[in-house]
């Protein structure tokens, strides 16, 4: 008998970089420039999942609404076998989120904030009255394995797509959680020390310790390039052509 527990969800994490592997400016005044191929590409890929997730960093500075968008993009996810909305879920240390913000007020899916247990409780009080479900993981910094599983046998999350920032990231590479990774190429060049990259933090020390994906495929549109990769681990096990069907994504 098994113990009951859903498996991991599959995880893919999307991003658009600069030809300088910049995701923004050095003062964050541009996070946002990739095209309407980007955009669409966005939205395609929350198409493909149960849930999407992000950092409270990235929907403060964004204002995301983290929704599945328009009408043919929720078609798009019905054809998929999904809901027509994906969960929304925000990773927050603190849950000190702006009632202002639109992840609050727009409609979409049912709104989850993972936290930590150092999170006071008037902030947790005010995203549940606002309708967000909370749950904390961790003490200091929320324990993503945990909350992930969470995920899949509360919420039954089966694929989970991430988009920043690069905090939240670096902290699934260094838990091993990444399956996938989406990378739009832009045309631009930011460069600065401090401007953020895809993965930002401590990072690893060693190339035995670096995480491992291959190319899968390559494409372009416009002045772009869509890049996809796949884990080195998995690479073997996952077809690579058109992501991961809903039936492998259970396994």
């Amino acid at each position: 008998m098994g113990s009951g527990r859903s498996a991991r969800p599959w995880i893919s994490l999307n991003m658009a970089m600069t030809a300088d592997g910049k995701t923004a400016t050095a003062t964050r005044s541009i996070s946002s420039f990739g095209s309407p191929h980007d955009r669409r590409h966005l939205y395609e890929l929350r198409a493909q999942a149960d849930a999407v997730m992000t950092g409270a960093g990235t929907v403060r500075s964004e204002n995301a609404d983290l929704a599945a968008g328009a009408n043919h993009f929720r078609a798009l996810r019905r054809r998929n076998g999904l809901s027509p909305e994906n969960l929304r879920v925000v990773v927050s240390r603190g849950a000190k989120l702006s009632p202002a913000l639109r992840v609050f007020s727009e409609p979409g899916g049912a709104l989850i904030i993972l936290t930590t247990r150092q999170a006071h409780p008037r902030a947790v009080a005010a995203a549940e009255r606002r309708g967000a479900a909370v749950a904390r993981f961790g003490a200091r910094d929320v324990d993503l394995p945990a909350a992930i599983r969470w995920l899949a046998d509360a919420w039954k999350v089966r694929r989970l797509h991430c988009e920043g920032g690069a905090e939240l990231n670096q902290a699934l590479f260094a838990a091993d959680l990444v399956d996938e990774i989406h990378v739009t190429w832009c045309p631009w060049i930011f460069g600065g020390r401090t401007s953020p990259t895809l993965a930002e933090g401590v990072g690893f020390g060693s190339l035995a310790e670096a995480r491992r994906f291959r190319l899968s495929s390559v494409r372009q549109r416009g002045k772009e390039l869509f890049l996809r990769f796949v884990r080195e681990s998995r690479a073997l096990a996952r077809s690579a052509k058109g992501g991961v069907t809903r039936r492998s994504a259970r396994r």
